[in-house]
């Protein structure tokens, strides 16, 4: 028996005209499964399910969020995190930090340093203003898009 990438395409055909979950071969010394992977089938029927449920979280959030729109609900336009890493309020450990609560800033101005992979990725503001609130704390682990300060 050749298994040459040809019949092994075939086979998949196979499986997925038939609905099979695995095809199995052997001839002698040579073995060859080939399986279907049917979570797939289970992923697409649990799919709506999720998108049903996430509307009906949504105005939960929202009630619980109103609250603290009219007491303390930061101020301003929130500075995201573009990655995952460290946050560094600073340029080096004992520096002065780049900004504080209460400091101007003007569009273009490097606010943090957020470390990936080893590498210092310094974080500008796109927006010229007062740092109302810094939201994390130096060192701290951050998110992709999580908000690090808001600028009013």
């Amino acid at each position: 028996m050749n298994f040459e990438v040809e019949y092994i395409e075939k086979l998949a055909k196979l499986i997925d005209e038939k609905s099979l979950s695995e095809i199995v071969l052997e001839d002698g010394e040579q073995a060859i499964t080939i399986k279907r992977e049917i979570n797939q089938t289970v992923v697409q029927a649990q799919a709506p399910v999720v998108a049903a449920v996430a509307p009906q979280a949504a105005p939960q959030a929202v009630a619980k969020e109103a609250p603290q729109e009219t007491s303390n609900a930061p101020k301003g336009t929130p500075v995201t995190s573009p990655m995952v890493g460290a946050f560094y309020a600073a340029p080096s450990p004992g520096a002065k930090p780049f900004v504080k609560v209460g400091d101007v800033v003007s569009a273009g101005q490097v606010v943090c340093i957020v470390e990936a992979m080893k590498l210092m990725n310094e974080i500008e503001t796109e927006v010229s203003g007062k740092v109302t609130q810094i939201c994390v704390e130096d060192g701290q682990s951050v998110e992709y898009g999580q908000v690090l300060m808001y600028i009013e």
